[in-house]
């Protein structure tokens, strides 16, 4: 009797330890599984992310496209008005120069 124990006492061990390695297994597999779904998750997450950057870099350099084609307005629209400005006026500024470098009246200096 003694043998015919020990005999299924051994198959119940082998079949526990089959067990386990079946356990092992799925837990193996199910880390794997788990695994990869975040790093599917993670990767959607960030794709999400960078179109919502994109949107908000093209929102904003559109911002400053606008900024800067209406700085560039101004700034054509004053250089427009100080080149009429010395065509109106720029013989007469020159004609002063000229007379006050070669009208000179010396004075004495009062001590």
């Amino acid at each position: 009797m003694s043998a015919q124990n020990s005999a299924g006492i051994q198959t119940l061990l082998d079949s526990e330890k089959e067990a386990q390695k079946i356990v092992q297994k799925d837990r193996t597999k199910r880390v794997k599984d788990a695994k990869a779904e975040a790093q599917k998750e993670i990767e959607e997450y960030r794709k999400q992310k960078e179109e919502e950057f994109k949107k908000f870099e093209a929102e904003q350099t559109s911002g400053n496209k606008k900024a800067e084609e209406d700085a560039n307005k101004d700034a054509e629209s004053q250089l427009k008005e100080i080149q009429e400005a010395g065509k109106k006026s720029g013989d007469k500024v020159v004609d002063d120069l000229i007379r006050a470098i070669t009208d000179v009246k010396p004075e004495v200096p009062e001590i």
